[in-house]
């Protein structure tokens, strides 16, 4: 897994926890900056997915070329 997406998976899991202490504390900005990341996360690993998936292709066509 790429550093990237530990990163985004480490930005949805700040989120969920920044989310549910501001939902306990009752803290709407807590929680507000908790979905904001959780989403911010969720993009980032969402890109990271889309570039795997290019590379698997060019890889793909790489390898007909080569026969």
């Amino acid at each position: 897994m790429s550093k990237e997406k530990n990163e985004a998976k480490l930005d949805k899991v700040s989120g969920s926890v920044k989310e549910t202490v501001g939902k306990v504390t009752d803290n709407e900005k807590l929680q507000s900056e908790g979905v904001a990341e959780k989403v911010k996360g969720a993009v980032k690993e969402g890109i990271e997915d889309v570039k795997d998936t290019v590379e698997g292709i060019k890889e793909g066509l790489s390898d007909k070329e080569d026969k």
